[in-house]
């Protein structure tokens, strides 16, 4: 398989990034950033945008792909909605409607979070702005597309946050990381990439993935729709 990834200079997409390399089944990944995540590796390519409005400009180096994993995001705080809308829903539309365009068979993953809004009604500004970039992409009309809805993530194999404080709250609880994460709502950051690249290999009804359904993808690789 060949994969795109975006948003792998955050603690999601470099999770999603290192379960991919590791993975004997996918063959090549295309990271989409502003800046150059310094890493070498054989099956890594890397496309640097200034600015993802300029995504459509770049379809020859989208094509060939079997799926994309949307792990870009920013945080809500101190961020009007006009902007956030913009670098949530804007961006995504951007990138889901060009590769829409050039494959509509490839499979797409957008990670929003738990508490998402799918009415687009509730009175969380975030959770209804992701909410309406989950029902964008979950009826645009690709074969395959899900949202993955982590709540509790816990850093592994190296990850850090790009939010200092949250990496200052992982070091004070990380002695106590193997008891946290057999919670029903936690999930470690190598279970995302598990979860995503499970779904690639074989589909599932359910199309919007809470914690629980992560862990349980993560761990079996596979999840029955009952």
């Amino acid at each position: 398989m060949k994969i795109i990834i975006t948003g792998s200079t955050g603690m999601v997409g470099h999770a999603a990034l290192l379960e991919s390399l590791d993975s004997p089944t996918v063959s090549e990944v295309l990271v989409i950033n502003r800046k150059s995540i310094e890493t070498k590796h054989p099956k890594l390519k890397e496309l640097l945008i200034t600015d993802f409005s300029e995504i459509p400009s770049h379809t020859d180096k989208l094509t060939g792909y079997d799926g994309c994993f949307h792990c870009m995001g920013v945080s809500a705080l101190g961020i009007d909605e006009t902007d956030y809308t913009k670098m949530t829903f804007g961006y995504s539309k951007i990138l889901f409607d060009t590769l829409f365009k050039i494959n509509a068979d490839m499979k797409i993953i957008y990670v929003s979070g738990v508490g998402t809004d799918s009415t687009e009604k509730g009175k969380y500004m975030w959770a209804r702005v992701k909410g309406k970039t989950e029902n964008y992409l979950l009826n645009l009309g690709f074969k395959d597309a899900y949202a993955f809805r982590p709540g509790l993530i816990l850093p592994e194999k190296g990850i850090k946050s790009k939010t200092g404080w949250y990496n200052t709250m992982y070091s004070l609880l990380r002695p106590v990381f193997p008891m946290i994460k057999k919670m029903k709502g936690t999930i470690g950051s190598s279970d995302l990439g598990k979860a995503m690249l499970s779904l690639l290999k074989r589909p599932i009804a359910i199309k919007i993935i809470e914690p629980i359904q992560i862990k349980y993808l993560a761990e079996s690789g596979f999840y029955f729709n009952n």
